[in-house]
């Protein structure tokens, strides 16, 4: 059984990487992000489930209400086949993508993609092309073998993960789609060897700061208050002091300590002769489950309050937190058969731990449904010019899915 599986999935290269190839044709780029959306994209989808013949599959839309998508939601696609057990495997991938970004540092159209060797080229190809469509032929390859899948098969193809799942899986998991005893995997992260299950996140914490100042002639700065030397103290002073109090360890975690990132910053005065009156930058911080984001944000207001009076300059600072999610055990059901497919189709020995976040299998563990995510997938191409994947890891993948559903 094993190796006919396997060896459909193979046959089915050509046709993985057109369907492939198809899809990452259409910029499905949120409207909040510039884009129109993913109605074309489901829309193509579609076609090609029914080029496929899944004539079992159940296949539903799910729309969440948006006002600035040009048809008024942002849809998702579910995909449910029957199995021989009523238990679920769910799969997990995301149809929107991020912008293609600086169109000068694209040696292709990202929206055309091209085959170059052994890789297809082309935005969303890698996130979450590939794994999108190795989901679906690995159904597929069950079916041209003649066998019927011992889990009960539900895909998913949800909107809106690029930007937050707020009108995609956030809002769909308050309709009872999903069940407590699911099996639910998100191909949404993963490394060339395929080794790495993540089965934690770190808490999310995003910290905007605003220091406002009085902006004069910088020939004169006695009379005003230099917002970029309070900004500059700031970031400094918060940047010492969250890695000085927090500095604990965790070995689950691919880099083990919580990070306190200072990241963007915003332009500010024109001319250089002018003292700025304001100044705007951010932090970016991945914090251990283990530590409190309670006390962490304590410690940066208790700092901006004391370069206020440092300075004399006024400090907002706008929070954005997301709480680590409970851990999926390694001893839970879909882990051990994960690593067992695993195993059986690269010949390597997955390592289960955790990342700096966040995919939206976070929003299972909150649910107390365990989830995990894995892929074999090209390493640091999301989001960046000339994203590409390995065509071998398509069908690698779909390898994988296939012995899942298989049990």
């Amino acid at each position: 059984m094993r190796g006919k599986i396997l060896t459909e999935a193979e046959k089915l290269e050509s046709l993985m990487t057109e369907s492939l190839t198809r899809l990452c044709r259409i910029p499905a780029v949120s409207p909040h992000n510039g884009g129109t959306g993913e109605d074309a994209k489901i829309s193509e989808l579609e076609r090609i489930i029914h080029e496929l013949g899944l004539s079992k599959a159940k296949i539903q839309i799910e729309r969440v209400e948006d006002s600035k998508s040009p048809s008024g939601y942002r849809p998702s696609l579910f995909l449910e086949y029957p199995g021989k057990k009523s238990q679920r495997l769910c799969i997990l991938t995301h149809i929107d993508v991020v912008p293609e970004g600086d169109l000068s540092s694209w040696t292709h159209d990202p929206f055309d993609p091209v085959i170059k060797g052994s890789r297809l080229y082309g935005r969303g190809v890698s996130d979450n092309g590939t794994c999108l469509v190795s989901s679906l032929f690995a159904l597929k390859a069950i079916l041209d073998a003649g066998l019927e899948p011992e889990y009960t098969v539900l895909l998913a193809f949800v909107a809106d993960e690029e930007m937050g799942s707020h009108y995609g899986l956030e809002p769909l998991l308050e309709r009872n789609i999903f069940r407590n005893d699911d099996l639910v995997v998100v191909p949404d992260s993963g490394n060339d060897n395929g080794d790495f299950i993540e089965a934690a996140e770190k808490a999310m914490l995003r910290l905007a700061f605003t220091v406002t100042g009085r902006q004069v002639h910088a020939a004169l700065p006695h009379r005003g208050i230099n917002a970029c030397r309070a900004a500059n103290m700031l970031a400094y002073e918060v940047d010492e002091a969250l890695h000085k109090a927090f500095p604990e360890e965790n070995n689950m975690f691919t880099y083990p300590f919580s990070t306190f990132e200072p990241t963007r910053r915003l332009a500010n005065v024109q001319a250089v002769n002018i003292v700025p009156g304001k100044e705007r930058f951010d932090f970016d911080c991945r914090v251990l489950p283990e530590v409190n984001l309670d006390d962490v944000i304590d410690l940066v207001m208790k700092i901006c309050r004391e370069v206020e009076k440092k300075t004399g300059a006024k400090i907002d600072v706008d929070i954005d937190r997301t709480d680590a999610a409970p851990v999926t055990s390694p001893d839970s059901e879909v882990v051990k058969l994960l690593t067992k497919c695993v195993r059986d189709v690269l010949n390597v020995e997955p390592v289960t731990g955790g990342i700096g976040g966040g995919t939206f299998a976070a929003l299972f563990r909150r649910k107390n449904i365990p989830a995990v995510v894995w892929s074999q997938e090209c390493g640091d191409v999301a989001h960046q010019p000339d994203e590409f994947t390995e065509i071998k890891y398509i069908v690698n993948n779909a390898k994988v899915f296939a012995l899942m559903m298989m049990g």
